[in-house]
């Protein structure tokens, strides 16, 4: 599967700035005027993968083919965005077939920068951004609901349905998430999310976009971030994205040395990367034959049928087995003839879960 992330926020947030980043090229034009993005813009970026560079380099092939994942910048929402305020509303469509929702907040001051509010205040512009995606959901849930209402008439199995989402109404009327939903884990509730793709369902991560000093030192803006995050159970990230889009025309190798100096361990698309794979459970294999080295990019627990059907429908109609090499197991022994000569390539069936690494070949007939 090919991960999607929506990136949304107040106008003049970062967000066109942290999109350029994540892309490592100036995509997305970028000014200090609010709905500078009209369209939305999108990119396809490869994930890194140290992995992947390892067997690239012990294998010799020809070529490396990362997963990838893809980044939609919307433009900015403001308040009263749900009801047609602003430009926001007319884009929250494309977002909502995204996996993961990524919330840019702003954490620095800047003159030069203007701000659709009077001062920097996190937690603020936090509430008018959640409400306007929930109040995008609770319009779709009330529309559902008037047409429950006319098939009920016809057809008395649909009133489980009709008093689950009358339930969900309440609860995005009262400013909640659909995270937050008691019945979420609900077979019924998991139907009605797959056809109404609510946006405050998915899962969130608040990107505090903070100036160079305050990636090591922190600040009062930071603080209002975290205990936002705290109280919905949203995880936080801390980027500069004007450092690290200053940084997107140098090499690997210097911009992993110039964010060493400035203290941080990781960049922004690692930091999205490692979270939204925690978030949404995934985990990556490998195939390779003579050609190349590929990843591709799973939900944990996923059988071995499953996951080569990602690779091709024909892999998973015709399976016979795979034969699994762990990551740490082939970089050890160096090519797959070493691993079989120490017989300890494994032959695995059809209920077997895919672990984060394997490496697999897949033998099937069709």
């Amino acid at each position: 599967m090919s991960l999607s992330i929506g990136i949304v926020g107040l106008p003049n947030v970062g967000k066109s700035s942290l999109f350029n980043a994540l892309c490592k090229e100036q995509q997305a034009q970028v000014a200090s005027y609010p709905f500078c993005t009209i369209q939305p813009n999108r990119a396809i970026v490869p994930i890194p993968d140290p992995r992947l560079d390892k067997l690239f380099e012990l294998l010799k092939v020809a070529r490396r083919v990362p997963a990838t994942i893809e980044f939609v910048d919307i433009a900015g929402l403001v308040k009263g965005a749900s009801h047609g305020e602003g430009l926001g509303n007319q884009f929250l469509a494309n977002i909502r077939d995204t996996h993961a929702i990524l919330h840019v907040v702003r954490c620095f001051e800047d003159a030069n920068v203007a701000h659709v509010a009077a001062e920097i205040n996190p937690r603020a512009d936090i509430e008018i951004v959640q409400l306007e995606l929930t109040l995008a959901d609770l319009q779709l849930v009330e529309r559902k609901i008037d047409r429950l209402g006319g098939a009920l008439k016809g057809d008395k199995k649909l009133l489980p349905l009709m008093e689950l989402t009358q339930a969900l109404r309440e609860h995005l009327a009262q400013g909640k998430l659909a995270s937050t939903f008691p019945q979420r884990e609900s077979e019924l509730f998991q139907n009605l999310n797959h056809e109404l793709r609510l946006l405050t369902a998915k899962p969130m991560i608040f990107v505090a976009n903070v100036d160079e000093d305050s990636l090591t030192q922190g600040s009062p803006y930071l603080d209002q971030v975290h205990e936002m995050g705290n109280e919905l159970g949203i995880e936080v990230i801390h980027v500069c994205a004007k450092l690290e889009q200053e940084l997107a025309g140098l090499s690997e190798e210097e911009r992993k040395e110039y964010l060493q100096l400035a203290g941080v361990e990781e960049s922004g698309l690692e930091q999205v990367i490692h979270k939204s794979h925690q978030l949404l459970g995934l985990i990556s294999f490998f195939t390779m034959n003579e050609e190349e080295v590929r990843q591709w990019t799973i939900p944990r627990g996923w059988t071995a049928p499953k996951a080569a059907g990602v690779i091709h429908t024909d892999f998973e109609r015709g399976f016979i087995r795979a034969e699994v090499i762990p990551y740490a197991t082939f970089v050890a022994h160096g090519s797959s003839a070493a691993v079989r000569a120490a017989g300890l390539m494994r032959i695995e069936g059809k209920e077997y879960m895919v672990q984060d690494g394997d490496i697999l070949y897949i033998r099937f007939n069709v």
